[in-house]
């Protein structure tokens, strides 16, 4: 860049005549420390929506020398950013930028490239690149720099990070950033810390010190946020002299549960954030495979074994894992298994990690091949856990030099070693690595790859990575959409999600006058499968106007954030899919297609430069343009899954009146109904209890290892009405002891499923998980089926109240829609019936009674002096008409009063459970599970 503009600007008389004397390189370092120009103003704006950033860096600098002097304006940017603009006015001249493809290079020119090491890019952990920009500025005149960029925020250890580098290298007359955040989701744990510099140990910040810069202030709603930083030159000599401040750092997460996620629609386009919460860690089979060679002597070893000691102790009791030490000879800690994580092993990890000393070169390739193989053997050899997931974390401060050094070779070799079954992770350290070789070794096998610098934080550098990728949580991720509602649609399969990341995709809507879109996310958890759906509302019609908000005042043009973060994800899909491809052809398609959207978004990438061109003659000087969204109906079709409403168009009701279920029920105040198909009869009670009781409804624990508890909440009775108070069911709990202990706990707004690993799914998401002998199955808003072992399954409905009466309350409803898994000895409320037939007799004038036949039942109907035999014990009812809500509104049943009095084994007490974990199979018994 630097070149081109020289270039460019040689071509004026008055700026060449300058640039055209030769000093000696120390005078003429002495003379720009003396003379440079000023920066009177170093201003960053930033507008980060739905987590995509859109950053203008503004610089004006002043000549006020009696001859030309140079400026260079420098600026590190974030690696994964594409800068999408640049421009600058020079006296009463304006050059802008325009992004242009690159010209192929011929072999010649590419070989050569390839023989010289990649340079070392500015920053911590490789993750910053840096923009200079030099020109000449004529005397008693000023310069003016725009730089835009723009990125996609990753989700790391549960933050969002936005970082600006403030490195002026001078002190600065106004000196200022502002970042306006926009998360419909709702933003939360919003945190500045103090400015950060690697580079420099002497960077203002004191030891735990965690308080924001000075002259930083914070402000934010729930869904908006503004951060400005503003410090006066005297505030700027206390942090640093030389003007490099350091790294300007915003941390915040937003809302979020386990649903299919965020989904945001605007214009055409689609973006689909997926980062669960409340999910079990799976466990892992891990394989450290560190560099010992001679060149990790000292620091880079030391910070190695520390990190590795800290790693070790957070292992799981269900991980295994071994330690592999490489030079020029391979040594493996425990040959031919993986072991668990026990005390002991730990402790004899830890003495042959301290034991290691730095020797010889290295065999990148040896080790490599090692680790797989291990790996490969305990996963063929050993009956682990299937949903379990493996990976080896490769380390290493160089490049090959002992056995197959040919990266090619290596990369191949690598590739067959692992196959696909397991994941690499790769970390560089240090200046040498090769980090081409690192980077596409963990590309094409599912890993990531970090380069660090070896300075004082290399450790927790290290250790901080290790949390990225140490809790795995799902695996075999996939996303769907209709195929004839969407495409073009980023990476929609993922091997692994990692607490504290998130799964991004974007994609293009192909019928836009559609309402809604369809997503379904399936995967594996531990021992259970998971399958979350939902239609995702695409109103049309409203508009919501945000013009107001502030920080997206200035938005211009028709900038569309929800496309450009398509296109951003999409770019680098394609450029990792190039950077993994050995085919030359498929290489420049992907080249070519990489290029030409950049060029239709203006992005700055491999495949495309910036070249500067002047404005005109009598153009005006350049006036800031930060490049932020377009406000116009921004609001208009952007949907957020979080929080319970349910979207528009999709009837909340619409699954009550699908599903299929018994009538043998607990529902409402609580009513009670028992179906008897083979009398053609059913009968129903009532159960007036207290708030807080928990009712025994189902007690089979001896047996088939099933109970259900139902606890009771209070409300306060109706007016005129003849109860004191009403109860519903606020919670219901199912309990399984076999084939292995489980339970799960319902309430209207959450399912609570424990099987050993806990895990929390929201009512009001659409949602089906499994495991080995147990389904649960939600629909949103509606009702939560639970299937146990194929044979045994109840219906929980969901009853909403949207403005709720004063003796209404949210609550359920309990269904027994399958009982064959049940046993004979099956007692509680509802249980006891499920397995005994129930006669209904017919009392006389001369009080003798008989039995009546199926036939004479509705004979019956309107004698109110009817009686049912119940295990020998005779209960008078009365027909009685009860609603219901299992799609059939009114059920006839006969009614027994005084809460079911005789009807039942004992009395209604006699059910009455201790607490919701209660397992007793009869009055007086209790089991806890």
């Amino acid at each position: 860049m630097a070149r081109y503009l020289e270039e460019q600007l040689l071509a004026d008389y008055s700026i060449a005549e300058q640039v055209a004397r030769r000093v000696p390189r120390q005078a003429k370092f002495l003379q720009r420390l003396e003379t440079r120009p000023r920066m009177s103003e170093f201003h960053v704006r930033s507008t980060i929506i739905s987590r995509y950033a859109f950053t203008t860096v503004s610089c004006t600098m002043v000549n006020s020398g009696s001859e030309a002097r140079e400026a260079v304006f420098e600026m590190q940017i974030p690696a994964a950013a594409f800068i999408s603009n640049f421009t600058m006015s020079i006296g009463n001249k304006t050059y802008y930028g325009e992004v242009a493809g690159k010209e192929k290079k011929n072999s010649t020119d590419d070989k050569e490239r390839h023989k010289k090491p990649p340079s070392p890019t500015e920053g911590r952990e490789n993750g910053y690149e840096t923009f200079k920009a030099s020109v000449f500025i004529p005397r008693k005149m000023q310069a003016r720099f725009i730089l835009h960029y723009e990125e996609l925020l990753q989700r790391r250890l549960g933050k969002y990070e936005y970082t600006v580098s403030i490195r002026p290298q001078q002190l600065v007359g106004r000196l200022r950033v502002e970042v306006n955040i926009l998360e419909n989701s709702g933003i939360v744990s919003l945190e500045v810390p103090p400015l950060r510099n690697s580079k420099q140990k002497g960077n203002g910040k004191v030891e735990g010190d965690v308080s924001p810069p000075p002259s930083t202030v914070i402000g934010h709603t729930k869904t908006l946020a503004k951060v400005t930083f503003n410090p006066s030159v005297v505030e700027q000599t206390k942090i640093a002299r030389n003007g490099i401040l350091g790294d300007f750092i915003i941390r915040y997460d937003v809302s979020r549960e386990l649903s299919v996620g965020d989904v945001q629609i605007l214009n055409g386009y689609f973006v689909h954030y997926f980062a669960p919460t409340d999910l079990p860690p799976l466990p892992k089979n891990v394989v450290f495979v560190l560099d010992s060679s001679a060149s990790m002597v000292g620091t880079k070893l030391k910070q190695t074994k520390e990190a590795l000691f800290t790693i070790l102790q957070d292992l799981r009791p269900e991980d295994h894992f071994n330690i592999i030490g490489f030079s020029n000879r391979i040594k493996v800690w425990q040959q031919d298994r993986l072991v668990p994580v026990t005390p002991n092993n730990i402790r004899d990890a830890k003495k042959y990690i301290h034991n290691m000393s730095p020797t010889g070169g290295t065999n990148i390739n040896g080790a490599l091949q090692t680790g797989a193989k291990l790996l490969n053997d305990y996963i063929a050899q050993n009956d682990i856990d299937a949903r379990s997931v493996s990976l080896i974390i490769f380390l290493t401060d160089g490049r090959p030099t002992v056995g197959e050094t040919q990266s090619s070779k290596i990369l191949s070799n690598t590739k067959d070693a692992i196959r696909d079954k397991f994941c690499l992770f790769t970390i560089g350290i240090g200046n040498d690595v090769d980090h081409k070789l690192l980077e596409r070794m963990a590309l094409e096998n599912c890993g990531m790859t970090r380069l660090f610098q070896e300075d004082e934080d290399a450790a927790s550098h290290l250790k901080g990575f290790y949390d990225e990728i140490g809790t795995p949580l799902l695996s075999d991720i996939r996303v769907d959409y209709p195929e004839d509602d969407v495409e073009q649609v980023t990476q929609n399969f993922f091997p692994n999600y990692f607490n504290g990341s998130e799964i991004i995709i974007a994609g293009k809507l192909i019928n836009r006058t559609s309402d809604k879109l369809h997503v379904e996310v399936t995967a594996s958890n531990s021992k259970k499968y998971i399958l979350l759906k939902t239609d995702v509302a695409i109103d049309l019609l409203s508009r919501n106007d945000i013009r107001g908000v502030p920080g997206l005042e200035d938005g211009k043009g028709d900038n569309n954030y929800i496309e450009r973060a398509w296109s951003y994800l999409t770019i680098k899909e394609l450029l990792n899919s190039r950077l993994k491809s050995d085919d030359a052809q498929e290489k420049d398609k992907l080249m070519e297609k990489a290029k030409s959207m950049a060029l239709a978004y203006n992005f700055v990438t491999p495949f495309t430069v910036l070249k500067m061109k002047e404005a005109g003659l009598h153009s005006e000087p350049s006036q800031e343009e930060f490049i932020s969204p377009s406000t116009d109906g921004i609001g208009e079709k952007v949907q957020s899954l979080q929080g319970h409403k349910a979207p528009s168009g999709i009837r909340r009701g619409q699954d009550k009146q699908r599903i299929k279920i018994s009538k043998t029920s607990a529902d409402g105040d609580p009513h009670f109904v028992i179906d008897f198909p083979s009398s053609k009869f059913s009968v129903c009670f009532n159960i007036d209890g207290e708030p807080g009781d928990i009712l025994r409804l189902v007690s089979d624990h001896k047996e088939s290892g099933v109970t259900v508890n139902g606890q009771l909440i209070g409300a306060p009775a109706p007016p005129n009405g003849h109860k004191k108070h009403r109860t519903y069911f606020s919670t219901i709990t199912i309990l399984s002891n076999k084939p292995e202990r489980s339970y799960l706990e319902i309430t209207p707004k959450r399912v609570i499923l424990d099987d050993g690993e806990r895990l929390v799914l929201s009512c009001g998401r659409s949602a089906v998980v499994r495991s080995r002998s147990l389904e649960v199955s939600i629909s949103a808003y509606s009702n939560i089926t639970v299937t146990i072992r194929d044979s045994i399954s109840f219906v929980i409905l969901i009853h909403h109240y949207k403005k709720p009466a004063p003796y209404q309350r949210n609550h359920l409803g309990f269904y027994i829609s399958n009982s064959k898994g049940l046993s004979s000895d099956s007692h509680g409320l509802l249980g006891q019936f499920l397995n005994h037939e129930v006669k209904l007799l017919q009392e006389s004038l001369n009080t003798s009674r008989w039995e009546v036949g199926q036939n004479q039942t509705e004979a019956l109907k309107a004698n109110p002096t009817n009686t049912l035999k119940v295990k020998g014990r005779l209960v008078p009812v009365v027909w009685k008409q009860r609603r219901i809500y299992n799609g059939q509104q009114e059920v006839d049943c006969w009614f027994a009063k005084n809460n079911a009095d005789k009807l039942i084994d004992g009395s209604y007490r006699d059910y009455l459970a201790s607490h919701p974990f209660d397992t007793g199979t009869s009055s007086g018994t209790i089991h806890s599970l």
